[in-house]
């Protein structure tokens, strides 16, 4: 469903962006090696030994780190193991039990839940640090109170615009789809339904808006398990998926696929659709001139996206626990690391100085704006059984084959059942 990776204009339209959210990357980029950091916390002099696990996009940018903490820490052997990005999950979870795997891995926020139901992570400390990421990014993190990874990048979606046919984004649904009629297309606005089946992750912004979030948050932004899109909210949400859909006004339709959503737009059919970074290439390479802008309202309240996470996980098996933490806070978490693995896999950094240095981009400080505005997806292990019936629901609210306030009613039903 997700997919991954952005990069500033240029390159957009000169690479082919990577496959899906799991990818391990594609041939890594040059990195220049960062400075030293300023001040360490942990006195130097450390001995033992760490593993890392990393893909191998991202392992220049880790060794980079790596020779600066050598040089301060010179008897702790420190190991880089490349892996593809999509085994590391399954790995870490079969191995980290067994004491076997990693005392540190790279890997996605969303994959907490499942950590955390076999107790493979172990809590981060990031201290006074914690300050210097974007909020979205440590609350992904954040599971009981504390925090189970290093955030250093995030990704989400956002409008896109054509901006031979448009010259802004409204702040609301009912004006965005009123300034996409003036320019006269074959449509207003195109968005991915991923077809029959449904995408309730690239509608997620458009049903926030209506204040309907997937789980309920605590005050820390972390997720309960306690549905939150049911009641009036949930219910609006739905009515307006209907009277958009293909037997109301027909701005959705589970006709289109990403691959339809994306070529209709890349012709020129229709001058907004939501996407995510992953999509320019596809853009700029049918010679569309692109900006990117916040996802408007069409419930009142602000539209926030989900945000995906990439970050580091501490084993809850390590015997170097004490370095692996030390590691992590003191040497990859300064900006010249993040800025590092912003250089070998760009991705907007979570650490917020990394995040505005680059933003220089209009299309990097596009999504970045929406990102701001969004919310961590849910890395509960309940986020696993929500996805099924929450698609089907809205694909058939959307295609007219079932009553808004039925359908939904009925998906918040199956969901309690299969919670329990």
């Amino acid at each position: 469903m997700r997919k991954t990776l952005f990069r500033s204009a240029a390159v957009l339209a000169a690479v082919t962006m990577l496959a899906a959210c799991s990818s391990g990357g594609d041939t890594p980029a040059a990195t220049t090696a960062p400075a030293a950091p300023e001040t360490s916390a942990a006195p130097a002099g450390a001995t033992g030994s760490l593993t890392i696990w990393v893909d191998e996009n991202r392992k220049p940018a880790v060794q980079a780190a790596v020779d600066i903490y050598n040089e301060t820490n010179p008897d702790v052997d420190v190991e880089l193991v490349v892996k593809n990005f999509e085994d590391i999950r399954a790995d870490f979870l079969a191995q980290v039990p067994t004491g076997e795997g990693p005392d540190i891995t790279i890997g996605a926020h969303d994959w907490l839940g499942s950590f955390i139901v076999n107790g493979v992570a172990e809590p981060v400390d990031l201290g006074e640090k914690a300050s210097q990421f974007e909020s979205v990014a440590t609350q992904a993190f954040t599971y009981d109170g504390q925090m189970y990874g290093l955030p250093y990048a995030l990704e989400s979606i956002a409008v896109v615009r054509n901006t031979a046919l448009v010259d802004s984004t409204p702040a609301t649904w009912d004006e965005l789809i009123a300034k996409g009629k003036e320019a006269k297309t074959k449509y207003p606005f195109v968005i991915n339904t991923n077809g029959t089946t449904g995408d309730a992750y690239t509608y997620y912004g458009l049903q926030t808006s209506f204040g309907a979030p997937v789980f309920q948050q605590n005050a820390d932004g972390s997720y309960t398990n306690e549905i939150g899109m049911g009641g009036d909210a949930g219910l609006a949400f739905a009515k307006f998926l209907g009277e958009n859909g293909m037997k109301g006004e027909g701005h959705f339709s589970t006709d289109w696929t990403y691959d339809v959503a994306n070529q209709e737009f890349a012709d020129g059919n229709a001058p907004y659709t939501i996407a995510g970074p992953w999509a320019i290439a596809t853009f700029t390479g049918a010679g569309v001139d692109v900006a990117v802008d916040p996802i408007p309202s069409a419930g009142g309240k602000p539209a926030a996206p989900f945000v995906g996470v990439q970050g580091f996980y501490l084993s809850s098996q390590s015997d170097s626990k004490l370095i692996a933490n030390d590691f992590l806070v003191n040497y990859v978490a300064t900006p010249d690391v993040i800025k590092a693995l912003y250089d070998a896999d760009p991705r907007l950094p979570a650490m917020t100085s990394v995040a505005e240095q680059v933003a220089s981009d209009p299309i990097v400080a596009g999504f970045l704006a929406s990102a701001k505005q969004g919310a961590p997806m849910p890395s509960i292990p309940e986020m696993g059984d929500v996805w099924e019936f929450w698609n089907a629901a809205e694909s058939s609210i959307i295609s007219g084959s079932a009553e808004p306030e039925a359908a939904w009613t009925k998906m918040l039903a199956d969901l309690e059942a299969k919670l329990g």
